[in-house]
């Protein structure tokens, strides 16, 4: 499995041998389903909130007499029939993490990886020079490797301050750190960019870990 090493100005420099085991690995759908589940329920804060009938101001008094007026027979203003009434089994603040076990990570994350080099979507960048935060410098990258306007997840290290802050405005773009991309980082953006060729070996080392 291969990819085009680019440099900054477009220009094809050769290709890249892709480490099998990460991007030449068997596409696991159902397993890449059950992990990006989890991974968005994880993300989701669990705040909505209605208030019962026991928590509605009102109450107390019986809105009118039982018999005798032609009226239903009521008992509270708060209950759930009644305009501004408490609410019937309405959400109530809960925990939706569950815990992902490391081998299932690791694993969708290979199945993600080995999606977009099927796919001929992972591009490399031979090195990409930055020397201060300039959104341009990262846009004029993108359109001279014909990807601008399209969903792009460029992979960085933690040395790539300056290119993490020109590119963090762009439109489409995610940046992200090597070590922390998870399944749906991948899948979720149409082509991946690694801005460095050394960061290819590196993915091994972090799905290994």
């Amino acid at each position: 499995m291969n990819a085009k090493i680019f440099q900054q100005d477009g220009t094809v420099k050769g290709e890249i041998e892709l480490p099998e085991d990460v991007f030449g690995a068997d596409v696991n759908e159902a397993l890449l389903h059950q992990v990006i589940t989890q991974l968005l329920a994880n993300k989701r804060q669990g705040t909505a909130k209605t208030k019962t009938r026991a928590e509605v101001s009102g109450g107390g008094k019986k809105p009118w007499k039982q018999k005798g007026t032609g009226r239903a027979r009521a008992g509270s203003n708060t209950s759930p029939i009644w305009v501004r009434g408490g609410k019937a089994f309405g959400p109530q603040p809960r925990d939706y993490y569950s815990r992902i076990p490391k081998k299932m990570k690791r694993l969708a994350l290979k199945s993600a990886y080995s999606s977009r080099a099927k796919s001929e979507n992972v591009v490399v960048i031979d090195h990409i020079e930055c020397n201060e935060p300039k959104t341009r410098t990262i846009q004029d990258m993108l359109k001279a490797i014909s990807l601008n306007g399209r969903k792009n997840l460029l992979i960085v290290d933690s040395e790539s301050q300056n290119i993490y802050l020109s590119g963090r405005n762009i439109r489409d773009l995610e940046i992200k750190n090597v070590s922390e991309i998870n399944a749906y980082d991948v899948l979720k953006n149409e082509n991946i960019i690694f801005s460095d060729e050394k960061l290819v070996g590196k993915v091994k080392e972090v799905v290994s870990l």
